[in-house]
């Protein structure tokens, strides 16, 4: 009988009954919850009369419909009343909750970490496509649907269907300013959107041990992007030296007991995969987008693909509608592309080592003229720790605006978005139209390719100034 993956033993762990159609309920160990997902959720239970299952397994906190400005203002419109009714909703059903002006606060997918809310071994949910992230920890967690999140609260379970299983290994040591985003848009640019359709993809291999645990949260964050609900990496000593001493986590005795256990999770030698994906990354150069989706990737050195070249009709299609939507025009250099707006953020790369990142290359630099550059820290801890180490000075100085913790211009669900045909440098983790606000495009990229764009004013290799 051959070895289990790390997904075959987080899945059996957690097996409450077979369902007898494919289908088996699992038990969801902890669950995070956001104002925008999750009030229809709420109304399901209270129209049942039912109680939340395990209120202190829940954690709520406000972050895609906030301001990252003026927080001492009080809300209005939309926002006020998603965030009121989050507050409201975790008083009535005995949830924690951690408010707008808790110096916890910020992305649900930065803050879970950052208090130890994630952890290795458990089963994770939230009312969001991106909780794939928390895989990096070697945890099983997905994205749900309101009613899902329904269930997650009456029962602490939900009916899932088991996944095939995808090993991507990643051969060679990334070069030097290539992190985990340029890992994750080559993979999906080369093998496309949708290679991990139905799969639980786990990333392995010498360059993804070496990655630190913020890389391996935008690694996984970014697995959505390839069609798969999941992506994980399996816990190892960075991951018990990240989660030791946070809030959520395990103490002492425990914790150590804890270690033990997360030491059984990494798939066995003789474990077999359903599909395998190998790349060496020794040779490769920092990604950006240039159309709608991610998968429309180059390395920045390349240029915006001609769609006569396209191999389809679906595709020659598909490039001339992303061509002209995003106003580009064939053939043209990637790095001739100005660009208007720099958003730095989100639960993709909003985390302290992004910032730092981004610092380096602003340092002693000015925003070019034509640009306007928001830095939006990933959460509260994340600003006050930018601040301590004098990252907040840097940007500043450099003509960044420096603002509080939250989605932004993710989303465009907040005051954070752009204006018809603005064109910005992004680190979040989608590009579709509209995304970024109504009519806005979107480049996709490293924060240090996006601090890069900021003081030069259009799509450049960062190693060209460092």
């Amino acid at each position: 009988m051959a070895g289990r993956t790390l997904y075959d033993k987080l899945w059996d762990a957690h097996v409450v009954a077979d369902m007898g159609d494919g289908s088996t309920l699992l038990y969801v160990d902890r669950h995070l919850l956001q104002e925008v997902s999750t009030h229809q959720s709420f109304l399901a239970l209270r129209d049942r009369d039912r109680p939340a299952r395990r209120p202190g397994v829940n954690l709520a906190v406000p972050d895609h419909a906030v301001p990252s400005d003026g927080r001492s203002e009080a809300l209005t419109g939309l926002a006020a009343a998603q965030v009121a009714r989050l507050a409201e909703n975790a008083r009535d059903f005995g949830l924690p909750h951690i408010a707008l002006d808790d110096p916890r606060q910020g992305i649900v997918h930065v803050i879970g970490p950052e208090q130890g809310f994630t952890l290795p071994g458990i089963t994770l949910a939230c009312g969001d496509s991106h909780t794939s992230t928390h895989g990096a920890f070697g945890a099983l967690a997905f994205g749900i649907g309101a009613s899902d999140c329904a269930t997650v609260l009456a029962t602490q379970c939900i009916v899932q269907t088991r996944a095939k299983t995808m090993e991507v290994r990643i051969e060679g040591d990334l070069p030097a300013w290539v992190g985990a985003k340029d890992l994750a848009l080559y993979l999906i640019g080369r093998f496309g959107a949708g290679f991990g359709t139905g799969y639980a993809v786990e990333y392995r291999g010498e360059a993804v041990s070496a990655m630190s645990m913020a890389a391996r949260m935008t690694l996984c964050n970014m697995t959505i992007e390839a069609g798969a609900r999941i992506g994980l990496v399996a816990p190892d000593a960075t991951t018990f030296a990240w989660v030791e001493g946070r809030p959520y986590a395990p103490q002492g005795d425990a914790f150590a007991a804890a270690v033990d256990y997360w030491r059984t999770l990494p798939s066995d030698a003789d474990a077999v995969y359903d599909a395998t994906l190998t790349v060496d990354v020794s040779n490769l150069s920092p990604q950006v987008t240039w159309g709608t989706n991610p998968q429309d990737a180059a390395a920045i050195g390349g240029r915006v693909p001609d769609p006569e070249a396209a191999p389809t009709d679906a595709a020659k299609a598909q490039q001339r509608r992303a061509l002209d939507y995003m106003g580009l025009t064939a053939g043209a250099a990637l790095t001739d592309i100005a660009i208007d707006r720099v958003f730095i953020g989100s639960c993709t790369n909003g985390r302290i080592e992004d910032l730092r990142e981004a610092a380096k290359v602003a340092a002693g630099r000015r925003v070019a003229s034509n640009v306007r550059a928001l830095v939006v820290p990933g959460s509260t801890p994340v600003k006050h720790q930018a601040e301590a180490e004098g990252l907040d000075r840097i940007f500043r100085d450099a003509g960044f605006e420096w603002r509080e913790a939250g989605c932004s211009m993710c989303v465009a669900m907040n005051e954070d978005r752009l204006t018809p045909g603005e064109r910005c440098a992004a680190t979040s983790n989608r590009n579709f139209e509209g995304r970024q606000g109504r009519g806005g495009r979107t480049h996709l990229m490293s924060p240090a390719m996006a601090a890069a764009a900021a003081v030069t004013g259009h799509l450049v290799d960062v190693r060209d100034l460092v």
